[in-house]
């Protein structure tokens, strides 16, 4: 973690633009491809799920903007994206939020993360990260999602992203589903979203 000077900050402007603002905050959706994720799954015996989380963590990682956390008008720069997932246990209707780093390697935090979702019995997981490192993942697998809005104290500094999808669909050869991402618009704008959005496909397609 670095502190920024803001008065050199090149986003300055805009972050002055939306700080007053009680809700800066902005939801959008689009549809990703994920056939060769999930053909790389199958092959290599991974869940879907704990991929996809590493995958968008891994693209937001790849992105500066989404490394900014605004701590009550203080910016700072976070190294690491940390991702925090839930968990629903097989045959409850109950979940849990798992936390760890996402790593390197897909395969090992595909790895990591079965085994804590194993054995983690509490409700979320206590961990040292600095709570603007996170990025709050859920998927609703039951039904195609369109979009989704989080809850949460309305805290305007809030800079954690949540990322959200549903079920995929096969469209013919193809396989797509819809992700979600709740933003701050003090700190991003859609020309980052797309840079992450291209960021994701490329990684897919280099799987």
């Amino acid at each position: 973690m670095r502190r920024i000077d803001k008065q050199n900050w090149p986003r300055r402007s805009h972050y002055d633009f939306f700080a007053p603002m009680s809700d800066p905050f902005y939801t959008l959706s689009f549809p990703v491809e994920v056939t060769a994720l999930r053909n790389c799954c199958k092959a290599r015996g991974l869940s879907f799920y704990h991929a996809m989380v590493y995958g968008v963590t891994k693209a937001m990682e790849s992105v500066e903007a989404f490394h900014y956390k605004d701590r009550q008008g203080e910016i700072i720069y976070q190294e690491r994206l940390v991702p925090s997932f839930t968990h629903l246990e097989s045959g409850s209707e109950l979940f849990r939020i798992i936390t760890l780093d996402a790593g390197d390697d897909m395969a090992d935090f595909c790895r990591r993360a079965r085994a804590q979702a194993t054995a983690q019995t509490e409700f979320i997981t206590q961990g040292p990260w600095d709570e603007d490192a996170l990025i709050y993942f859920t998927c609703l697998p039951w039904f195609p999602l369109t979009s989704l809005t989080n809850e949460k104290d309305l805290r305007p500094w809030d800079s954690i992203p949540r990322a959200a999808w549903g079920r995929w669909e096969e469209q013919g050869a193809r396989t797509c589903l819809n992700l979600s991402l709740e933003l701050n618009h003090r700190l991003l704008d859609g020309v980052h979203v797309g840079r992450f959005y291209e960021a994701l496909v490329r990684w897919m397609e280099e799987l």
